[in-house]
């Protein structure tokens, strides 16, 4: 027996009050001298013992009333055993089946250890079985039947996510907000670090809930891994492919390891790499030849180790030719050809190649072949050949709109439909005449990368009212440099100074080269979306305007994961393992998708023992006994109910037995 709030015994010395009334208090009288008697009430007299008695009883009873109610406040408890104390609890049997538990024999000892603990559970008691990774999954409703629960554990495979014990620690909060009976929960798993949420009050467990860990990892735990690949998700000329990937060894000792480059199952090139004691070493391939189309590839480590799942790297790849960029200049002018054609192309696997026409000769092209078109510096257009600019742009095109000298005469900027106000001319480039940009966007794709353009020096700057644009960058007299507007499906993007090295000097500077790419593959819709994703990533199924067809997926093993309902109305799509999906979206377009695990996974470091210890005592009905895994193991049994109970009728028998002690009985007539 114990008490959870000792401090509350001090309260007992409150019995020294009715001490001090009965025993201590002496009642003295004075006598008064009075003429008849015949006016008092008769009555009768009982004996001194008499009175004696009855006086010590409720001495007594009021000394044991406060003696009880001290008591009750320290909270005294029993330890019996969690069968004898008649309540139910419902036994949680989590298993982690993430990727990490593939290590050696992990999850066969994990699921041996589970079918143990089911085989414990006392006739009538309730287990309910949960697979745990990123996400918590229940394999089987709250029953009493051991053979359902043991062939649910047995039927349990790991899978390709990495775990997460916060979302246990979540799971086990609902289950207890919606029940209240007691929670025993049994965690196996190997006890990862990383699996760890950033913040640990994230693992505070429910207060009618115990954890007991089960842990299946051994002291030392070696393991090498493909931490990264960088490859491009679409190549144009084979023999400028470069493809990095990075070896890493976690307690691991200096060894080393053979690299192979894969596609479509073919070895292309194998390399020896030497990686340091718990360290880290990379490999490069210079080519990758491949044909036209999609390809799966794979990057592959031997020998393999306890953990063959993360000894690959898988990758989706597509060959194909370069798209086209329309530039359309003034006849004569070719500066701003030049700069930007240098910088398109030296843009590291860009895929974009510039045809340059005049106005009067890009007026009779087709416009639905190129990637994207760019207006340099263009005064009044051809004929019809605006109306064509606006179709292309409202069917989804895009267009990048210089501005310059020519420009800054017409009202209204081509396409985008903006008025064009008197410029500001900057023409000398001695002393502070001319501007800098104060203001950018640094989200902003055409930028991002692009340093905020700082230190480019704008003489001439023509000005544009924005409008409905959403302006990405300003100079310091506030003037718009960087407009974007979308009309239709499409979009406008206004850079109101040009490429020549005349109006500015953007092309001397080390962020015109990024801006270029960025731009491009901004217009051009290349970055929108990437072929080499983590697994529980989401794929965009759909665009705005491809909402009313059809999409099909196609998972690593063949099948197909979307019904006919999903794939007329699904958005996204998640990865949840490990291989290529083939999407074929509404427009037609097909592609392929690579998924490789989180190498957080991959890292086989436990937690700390006091971080496991910790986590163990957030909830409060835990016990050193309960943490051993102890099922019959005694468990703390509050009495303060029935003492409160105790001094309710206590406090009752007081008030009678004092009432009578100070009535007067009459006599009888």
């Amino acid at each position: 027996m114990g008490f959870l709030a000792p401090w509350f015994l001090a309260g007992a010395a409150a019995i020294s009050l009715p001490l001090w009334i009965h025993l201590l208090r002496q009642y003295r009288s004075t006598p008064q001298p009075f003429s008849s008697l015949m006016f008092f009430e008769r009555r009768i007299q009982s004996s001194i013992k008499h009175r004696r008695l009855r006086y010590i009883a409720l001495l007594s009873l009021r000394i044991l009333l406060l003696l009880l109610l001290a008591l009750a406040f320290a909270n005294p408890f029993i330890n019996r055993a969690a069968s004898a104390s008649g309540a139910r609890r419902a036994v949680i049997i989590a298993i982690d089946d993430s990727l990490s538990m593939r290590y050696s024999d992990h999850f066969a000892r994990a699921k041996q250890a589970a079918l143990d603990v089911v085989s414990k559970l006392k006739p009538g008691e309730k287990g309910q079985v949960l697979a745990l990774d990123s996400q918590a999954r229940f394999q089987t409703q709250l029953i009493d039947d051991p053979a359902q629960l043991k062939a649910a554990i047995e039927a349990m495979q790991p899978g390709d996510r990495r775990s997460s014990y916060g979302e246990l620690a979540r799971t086990l909060r609902t289950l207890a907000q919606s029940s209240k009976t007691p929670l025993e929960a049994h965690l196996f798993s190997d006890m990862q670090k990383s699996s760890m949420p950033p913040a640990f009050a994230d693992l505070r467990l429910p207060d009618n809930a115990s954890l007991v860990l089960h842990s299946v990892a051994t002291p030392k735990e070696p393991n090498w891994l493909i931490e990264t690949v960088t490859a491009p998700s679409k190549i144009y000329d084979p023999k400028k492919v470069r493809i990095q990937a990075v070896v890493t060894g976690i307690g691991t000792e200096a060894a080393e390891r053979t690299v192979s480059l894969v596609l479509d199952g073919k070895v292309l090139a194998s390399k020896p790499v030497k990686v340091p004691a718990n360290g880290r070493a990379s490999v490069e391939f210079l080519s990758l030849d491949s044909t036209f189309g999609f390809h799966r590839g794979e990057v592959r480590m031997e020998p393999n180790d306890s953990l063959r799942a993360d000894d690959r790297f898988a990758f989706a790849v597509e060959r194909t030719d370069p798209r086209r960029v329309l530039f359309v200049h003034q006849p004569g002018q070719t500066r701003d050809e030049l700069y930007y054609r240098t910088a398109l192309e030296a843009a590291a696997n860009a895929g974009f190649v510039m045809e340059p026409l005049s106005a009067d000769q890009a007026s009779g092209v087709g416009l639905a072949k190129y990637a994207f078109i760019v207006l340099s510096d263009l005064g009044a257009l051809p004929s019809g050949f605006e109306d064509s600019l606006k179709k292309y742009v409202a069917g989804g095109g895009s267009l990048l709109v210089a501005l310059g000298a020519t420009s800054a005469a017409l009202p209204r900027v081509p396409v985008a439909d903006l008025a064009i106000k008197p410029s500001r001319s900057y023409a000398s480039r001695e002393g502070d005449r001319f501007q800098t940009v104060a203001i950018a966007d640094p989200q902003h794709p055409a930028i991002r990368r692009a340093n905020k353009l700082e230190g480019v020096q704008f003489f001439q700057a023509v000005k544009v009212e924005p409008g409905q644009a959403r302006v990405v960058a300003r100079l310091t007299d506030q003037t718009p440099l960087l407009l974007d507007r979308q009309i239709g499906e499409g979009r406008v993007l206004i850079f109101a100074s040009t490429f020549d090295n005349i109006a500015n000097d953007f092309p001397l500077h080390s962020s015109f080269l990024p801006f270029v790419e960025e731009t491009a593959r901004y217009l051009g819709g290349e970055q929108e979306r990437s072929a080499n994703l983590m697994v529980d990533s989401f794929v965009d199924l759909r665009t705005a305007k491809e909402q009313a067809g059809s999409v099909d997926v196609v998972d690593p093993d063949g099948k197909r994961p979307l019904s006919l309902k999903e794939a007329t109305t699904a958005n996204t799509f998640q990865l949840t393992r490990e291989g290529f999906y083939e999407i074929r979206r509404a427009n037609g377009r097909q592609e392929l998708v690579a998924a490789h695990s989180d190498r957080r996974e991959s890292d086989l470091t436990p937690m700390p023992p006091e971080a496991l210890e910790l986590w163990k005592n957030t909830g409060q009905s835990d016990s050193p006994a309960a943490a051993n895994g102890d099922q019959s193991a005694p468990h703390p049994y509050s009495l303060w109910r029935y003492l409160l109970f105790a001094v309710l009728l206590l406090a009752l028998a007081e008030s009678i037995f004092s009432s009578r002690y100070l009535s007067v009985q009459k006599d009888t007539a």
